[in-house]
């Protein structure tokens, strides 16, 4: 199920660091301290890495959106 801003605005910190998945490999990452991190997990060279792509609110939804997309086609040329 794709994220809303609502959702990840209202997401509150846990014990644990938690994230809640976008789709297609994007998700927000909640730290304990409430922090919000946008992540990218992707393959290449046949192993799993994550990159981050920004800080919420400074990066928004729809900013992490459109970089993942502009990853994905740089990845998969």
């Amino acid at each position: 199920m794709a994220l809303t801003d609502t959702t990840v605005k209202q997401a509150k910190p846990r014990d644990k660091a938690y994230r809640l998945f976008d789709g297609n490999a994007l998700y927000i990452e909640i730290s304990p301290t409430g922090s919000k991190y946008w992540r990218l997990k992707y393959r290449f060279a046949g192993r799993e890495k994550r990159l981050a792509l920004g800080v919420y609110p400074d990066v928004s939804l729809k900013q992490a959106r459109f970089i993942h997309r502009y990853i994905a086609k740089l990845l998969s040329s």
